[in-house]
């Protein structure tokens, strides 16, 4: 992990050191400081919880929901409002003051519990070695602790959403306080991050199942739907983001006032829960995924209304029509808070929507959506005899992010690639990549199936589940099931362990392998759970599928390893031979120089024959199939 060229707060690939400059999420480096300061003293606060719990004591839910709050604003691209983030400091430091004066053993508590700065030290805390991603000195250590850390803050907005709904799991919350604690033991090993780091997907499956309870008790079941993409004569307002109960009260306070709600990027969704359709006024959904903001919220004419992340900083000529609420924010934005009661009073947004012109068309079309866990499973039958007769071949998990980096182009040419008797299932932004394309149906069944929000995940999870017993196969991976996942911000992580922890393996991760994990924690994820990149779309149909084309091939055509051939490109295309790879000493597969470092120049770096390696795979894996 090189922290010269990885920016922690967005996780992708930045000019300058760690968060030192403005990276590609648009945090500058004081605003970074406080939000690592917020995750600290965050950590101390569940340190001191953990601890009265341990004394028989209880913890209110107001400080379980100031912990999941707390995580919830500092993920991407979420909260860019440096005195929000102090006000949040300041609230958590006052809390952990309250919560230590009940403790009864107040010894080995972590520095991040006992440290009772007040507003005026902030600055220099947050640039203290105690504080940030740096704060341990071996790198695998702090791979597992990031790695954990960015889990817990998706779970976290899993929670969020669910609670505000009036669903929680107090086991969920003690676990997140729990594993807060664990992140600053430097007494835990290797292998102990490890096993919490699968725990956390554990509890991330807990997380998902919470939220879909949540969101079908309060607004039904989603249902196949079509979604509009036009735009009506009304002025508008424009809501993003994936709270629920947000968009449940802006369509109630915005109906008979003559203005039209539309949904942008993740709250497309919203759209197949049947509780909304009754709102006339739903006009439909404008744009695409988050990243087009700029454009697209300049067209839309009308009030935007962001109810978590993804914010990109926005321009002149639209930021005083830009506004936030609960854990999002924007400095110079209107920000509607909740009252006592969690009610939000959207009229000054809906008095500055009456005052703008209709929005300006991008497209005419309509989008098909609403294929979660219930009315997939109301086709299983349909599927499964589709799968039997060879009419389905395979379905494709391209779930996740979207991003702005031209590479994430990959997913739209690799969808329109695809064989065509191959279905994609999908939540998440990822989906803009590929949702508007023609890409047609297998006997009636749509080949983008689209399950909804990247909160919805947990949908995937149940229709591969489902899947497993109509086919009474007894591991997941045995369906004619793959992953290739697009990953951003840490709802992806929160689902990649929660995959991991069903035992999802093979799953092909892009643009690139998150640049958090060091080469060995990489290493670990490559040899126990099959974990890779993806390379180009060419190399990537034949690994996906090549048993497609019902043809079996000979080792020379199959595996064909040579010594020049770069390291993570035998890795992308022949992930059979990582375990043999890695039992021969070559424990560079998942590190970076893997993109650039040849076969031959691994194996001299580890004092291996190259040559004698070839001859091994050869052993392994030669011969007619």
């Amino acid at each position: 992990m090189d922290e010269k060229m990885f920016c922690y707060q967005c996780q992708e690939t930045a000019k300058g050191t760690g968060c030192t400059v403005v990276g590609v999420c648009g945090k500058k480096p004081d605003l970074a400081a406080m939000q690592d300061l917020l995750v600290y003293v965050t950590k101390g606060l569940s340190a001191i919880a953990c601890r009265l719990r341990e004394e028989g004591g209880t913890v209110s839910a107001d400080i379980d929901r100031m912990v999941t709050t707390n995580l919830f604003t500092t993920i991407t691209n979420a909260n860019f409002d440096k005195d929000a983030i102090i006000r949040r400091i300041t609230e958590t430091q006052n809390a952990k003051r309250t919560l230590f004066a009940r403790l009864q053993n107040t010894a080995l508590l972590p520095d991040a519990s006992t440290w009772d700065g007040g507003e005026e030290t902030y600055a220099a805390k947050a640039a203290s070695d105690e504080v940030g991603v740096l704060s341990a000195e071996d790198e695998d250590i702090r791979s597992l602790r990031e790695l954990i850390t960015y889990g817990l803050k998706g779970l976290a907005a899993y929670s969020k959403h669910a609670n505000v709904l009036q669903q929680s799991d107090p086991e969920v919350d003690a676990f997140i306080q729990k594993a807060l604690t664990k992140t600053l033991d430097d007494s835990l090993s290797v292998d102990e991050l490890i096993a919490l780091t699968m725990e956390t997907g554990k509890y991330g499956v807990n997380g998902m199942a919470m939220l879909d309870k949540a969101n079908t008790a309060a607004y039904g079941n989603p249902e196949i739907t079509r979604v509009e993409t036009g735009v009506r004569k009304n002025p508008g307002i424009l809501i993003s983001g994936h709270d629920l109960k947000d968009l449940e009260m802006l369509l109630q306070q915005t109906e008979g006032t003559g203005v039209d709600v539309y949904t942008h990027s993740e709250m497309l969704p919203a759209h197949y829960y049947p509780a909304f359709k009754k709102y006339s006024h739903f006009a439909g959904n404008y744009g695409n995924a988050w990243w087009q903001q700029k454009e697209e919220f300049e067209s839309f004419n009308g009030p935007v209304l962001m109810t978590t992340n993804c914010i990109v900083p926005p321009k002149d000529s639209y930021r005083d029509r830009l506004w936030t609420t609960g854990a999002a924010g924007y400095p110079g934005c209107g920000h509607i808070e909740a009252d006592e009661n969690g009610h939000k009073d959207f009229s000054a947004i809906i008095e500055q929507a009456k005052k703008c012109p209709a929005p300006t068309q991008l497209e005419d079309g309509y989008i098909v959506g609403g294929f979660a866990h219930k009315q997939v499973a109301g086709l299983a039958d349909m599927i499964a005899d589709n799968v039997r007769s060879g009419a389905i071949k395979k379905f494709v998990v391209m779930a996740g992010c979207d991003g702005r980096m031209k590479s994430r182009d990959y997913y739209t040419e690799f969808a329109e690639k695809m064989p065509k008797g191959t279905i994609i299932l999908t939540a998440g932004c990822a989906k803009y990549k590929y949702n508007k394309l023609q890409l047609g149906d297998i006997l009636g069944i749509p080949r983008v199936l689209d399950a909804g929000q990247c909160n919805d995940s947990y949908s995937l999870a149940l229709i591969a589940l489902k899947l497993k017993d109509i086919f009474g196969v007894k591991d997941v991976n045995d369906l004619p099931i793959v992953y290739n996942i697009a990953w951003y911000e840490q709802k992806a992580v929160i689902v990649l362990l929660a995959l991991l922890y069903l035992g999802v393996k093979n799953i092909h991760l892009g643009p690139t392998l998150p640049a958090f994990l060091s080469p060995n924690v990489a290493n670990v994820l490559v040899k126990n759970f099959g974990i890779a990149g993806i390379g180009t779309v060419e190399d990537d149909m034949k690994i996906f599928f090549e048993d497609i084309e019902g043809t079996k091939k000979s080792f020379s055509e199959k595996i064909h390893v040579t010594k020049d051939m770069l390291v993570g490109d035998i890795v992308r295309q022949y992930p059979d031979v990582v375990p043999l790879l890695m039992s021969c000493g070559l424990h560079c597969i998942g590190c970076g120089s893997s993109t650039y470092e040849t076969l031959e120049e691994a194996a001299a770096v580890h004092g291996m024959d190259a040559d004698e390696i070839i001859e091994l795979i050869e052993h392994e894996f030669g011969g007619e199939e």
